[in-house]
């Protein structure tokens, strides 16, 4: 058996706000609440379970996703959309822009925890698989 992340749980101030912001923002779907959890299934199986803690124990995270250049692009739209601030870099130094790394795309931006959540279309170090 190969060793495969199945899921992580994501604290966030509110469980279903957070989740319902990545399943828009990612175009993905809000799976059914399991006990504390409101989970978000990503392409490749993994589930990030959100649970709501008090926002004084959130402890800022990062979480990458992988996607193709359509769905960026539709990533990217739903950004500007909702007017949340993004940067180009994981340090905000560039805000209102993205970058293009590796010879992808890619974009920093945060949840409503406060999590910075990046989109980009290639792998660091420009490797597709």
């Amino acid at each position: 058996m190969s060793v495969q992340l199945n899921h992580t749980i994501v604290h966030s101030r509110d469980n279903r706000e957070s989740a319902e912001f990545l399943a828009h923002i990612m175009d993905l779907e809000v799976g059914r609440e399991a006990g504390p959890f409101v989970p978000v299934e990503l392409s490749n199986g993994v589930t990030l379970d959100y649970a709501t803690i008090p926002a004084e124990s959130i402890t800022m995270q990062h979480y990458a996703f992988l996607v193709t250049e359509a769905e960026f692009d539709g990533i990217f739209r739903r950004i500007q959309d909702a007017g949340l601030d993004f940067w180009a870099d994981p340090h905000q130094r560039h805000p209102g822009e993205i970058n293009h790394n590796d010879g992808g795309r890619g974009v920093y931006f945060l949840d409503p925890s406060g999590h910075a959540l990046e989109a980009i279309t290639r792998p660091y170090g420009g490797f597709v698989s």
